[in-house]
């Protein structure tokens, strides 16, 4: 099994988005968001944003 698919099915969505239909201007959005989510995720000292 492939770690593609052991990804939730909500990110295999987003990813195949990314890939086939999203516009450019979609992209630079979710690229923001996204990076947003990890920094704050990798940065966080105890982890407790969940």
């Amino acid at each position: 099994m492939s770690e593609f698919d052991q990804l939730p099915k909500s990110v295999k969505k987003t990813i195949r988005y990314i890939k086939q239909d999203a516009p450019e201007e979609k992209l630079i959005i979710l690229k923001k968001v996204l990076d947003q989510a990890f920094q704050l995720r990798t940065s966080s000292k105890d982890n407790k944003y969940y």
